[in-house]
């Protein structure tokens, strides 16, 4: 039931009214002075005012302003003399909704007041379905809405429930921290620890000290016990990133205190029991290493309990826009400038570009632009060198010659587009076909000749694309 705030300083008028709009279904509160409205709109709630412009104290021009300045959404609708035109006027520049004129018709005063409730209600349901589309394209810190971040967020939900291993593969800038941070949030631990360590960043002998820390003397510099990541992360979870670049040596100590459930500081004989969820990250190919003779076979299996790849960026065209308007309000509001946009030829070239250092290196470019640019639209002048020639480069160039064929190219066109396409619509044909400007029998002929299947069509065999 929507709530009206009626303010005059008429006793008589406020009888009516309020007679009046209770019989059309609506909660009122009347009042005959300012003082007393301002004590209802500070404590309650009210959907809309009508308030008479002329009154002592405190007007209802006064109203109106506190009204817009505390609560905007709500509607307010002036009364009016006829000498006071003018004063309506300006009531209207100030923000209100309408006016009327006394003496004025009740039916009259009652289709402003449906008009601004209306109003007022679509303005709420669009501010909802603003959250709504804002929280489907994100997740936790995650941002995309393509076919392949929605699957990493579903896959992450299941993940999270478990205390399961976790290995997560990608290249460089893909995300993998931000989804081992993800799985945390979402799982038993979240209200423990979210310990991370670079395999990369540190040598052999201080990676283990880091790892499973040290007694007292058991290597120079050592001045006091100090306690591990593993021990930090007790009941919490541990992030290996770059687990790739273990040494064998560290990598037989993982693995012991991964079977074991117990770790042995360097230099100390005591066994530690730890309850620790490890989730590792790596950008390298594990079954190589493990042929090189660099990485441990037994301790890939232990890892790779449950695996998953976070994708390139290259490969989630549709989430560079959401990804570009993310770091441009994150850097603008940062660095106190005003927010810009981008040139439509610019967003052509961020979709043409193959993005090698992925959303890092995206954020990068952002990040540059917002600092020493000034101008509020982004062009391709803006951009970094190696991105410049994106925008006179032929997407279609190709070396002609006895080796180039035609219908295989004009093969390999069709098929990224309709794959594009697919993306876009989450693998459904009734969708994804007017998308390519074609049929749905035209479509379905397609994808027979390229061998590829719908999402329905995966969705019955039990294959989860």
């Amino acid at each position: 039931m929507d709530t009206l705030l009626i303010i005059d300083d008429e006793k008589s008028l406020l009888d009516v009214l309020a007679l009046v709009f209770k019989k059309e279904g609506y909660e009122v509160k009347t009042v005959t002075n300012g003082a007393d409205a301002l004590e209802i709109l500070t404590t309650g709630s009210v959907d809309l005012v009508i308030t008479d412009i002329r009154m002592p104290h405190i007007s209802g021009m006064e109203i109106l302003r506190y009204v817009k300045d505390n609560k905007p959404e709500v509607p307010v609708i002036v009364i009016t003399a006829y000498g006071s035109i003018q004063q309506a006027v300006e009531a209207l520049k100030a923000g209100a909704l309408d006016y009327i004129v006394k003496p004025f018709d009740v039916e009259e005063l009652k289709i402003l007041v449906a008009r601004g409730l209306e109003r007022k209600h679509l303005e709420q349901e669009n501010i909802l379905l603003k959250k709504d589309l804002k929280e489907k394209f994100r997740f936790e810190d995650m941002i995309g809405k393509s076919r392949l971040m929605q699957g990493i967020y579903v896959l992450i939900e299941k993940v999270a429930s478990t205390d399961s291993t976790v290995l997560i593969t990608g290249e460089s800038g893909t995300g993998k921290e931000m989804a081992a941070r993800a799985i945390h949030n979402l799982s038993r631990r979240k209200d423990k620890a979210f310990v991370t360590i670079n395999c990369a960043a540190l040598p052999e002998n201080l990676l283990e000290s880091e790892l499973f820390g040290h007694t007292k003397g058991s290597f120079t510099g050592a001045v006091s016990d100090k306690k591990g990541m593993f021990e930090m992360a007790h009941k919490g979870t541990l992030f290996l990133d770059e687990i790739g670049e273990m040494s064998p040596w560290t990598q037989v100590k993982l693995l012991r205190a991964l079977q074991e459930r117990k770790i042995r500081r360097v230099g100390g004989t005591e066994e530690i029991p730890v309850d620790v969820r490890v989730i590792a990250a790596t950008n390298q190919d594990l079954k190589k290493r493990i042929e090189e003779g660099k990485f441990r076979e037994d301790l890939f299996y232990r890892l790779n309990v449950i695996s998953f790849e976070m994708p390139p960026l290259r490969k989630r065209i549709e989430d560079i826009p959401l990804l570009v308007q993310h770091f441009l309000q994150k850097y603008c509001q940062q660095m106190g400038k005003k927010m810009k946009r981008l040139a439509p030829e610019v967003v052509g070239i961020f979709e043409q570009y193959s993005w090698p250092g992925n959303i890092r290196e995206l954020e990068n470019v952002i990040e540059r632009i917002v600092a020493i640019e000034d101008r509020e639209t982004i062009t391709t002048a803006c951009l970094p060198t190696e991105m410049i020639g994106l925008a006179k480069r032929d997407e279609f160039k190709v070396e002609l010659g006895p080796n180039f064929n035609l219908n295989d190219f004009l093969d390999s066109v069709a098929k990224r587009y309709i794959l594009r396409a697919l993306d876009m619509s989450g693998g459904r044909l009734k969708k994804a076909a007017p998308l390519l400007g074609v049929s749905y029998r035209t479509l379905r002929y397609l994808m027979d000749k390229y061998g590829l299947r719908a999402r329905e069509e995966l969705e019955e065999v039990g294959v989860d694309k």
